[in-house]
C-alpha cells in the first residue's frame, strides 16, 4: 500500500472516529445554552422549569402518594409548569411539581424525583 494512501486511510479512519464521539442524544445539549440538558436545571424564559428526572417517575392526580397515578416520566430531561405543597417525601420537603406526563396526562412528581438543586426551584411560580 503506498505511503498516500496509508495517509489518506488513517485520516478517514480519524474523522469517522472523531465523529462517532460527538454522537449523543437528541437532548445532550441544548442550542440556547450548549450545556448538556441533564446538568441543566432552571426556569427558562417560557416559565417553565426544564429540569432532569428520575426516570419511571410517577406523576399523581394531588400531591400526594395515595392519590391515583396519572403516569409516569419515563424521559429525562422533563419541563414542569409550577410547584406546590403536598405529602412530606424522601426528599426531606413536601414540594410537588406540576407537569404534563409522558403519557399526556397532568400530574404532580414528588420534588425527590427532579434533579433540583434547591425546592421550590428558584424563580418557578407557585400553583
Amino acid at each position: 500500500m503506498s505511503a498516500r494512501k496509508k495517509i489518506v486511510l488513517g485520516l478517514a479512519a480519524a474523522a469517522l472516529a472523531g465523529g462517532m464521539a460527538t454522537v449523543t442524544g437528541p437532548a445532550a445539549a441544548t442550542p440556547a445554552t450548549g450545556k448538556s440538558a441533564a446538568a441543566e436545571c432552571g426556569v427558562r424564559a417560557d416559565g417553565k422549569l426544564w429540569c432532569g428526572n428520575r426516570v419511571g417517575a410517577k406523576g399523581y392526580e394531588h400531591r400526594r402518594y395515595n392519590s391515583a397515578v396519572r403516569g409516569p416520566l419515563n424521559t429525562s430531561p422533563s419541563w414542569f409548569q409550577c410547584w406546590g405543597r403536598g405529602d412530606q417525601h424522601a426528599g426531606g420537603n413536601n414540594v410537588w411539581y406540576w407537569t404534563k406526563l409522558d403519557n399526556g396526562q397532568w400530574g404532580n412528581v414528588a420534588a425527590v424525583d427532579v434533579h433540583t438543586s434547591v425546592d421550590p426551584a428558584p424563580g418557578l411560580r407557585e400553583c
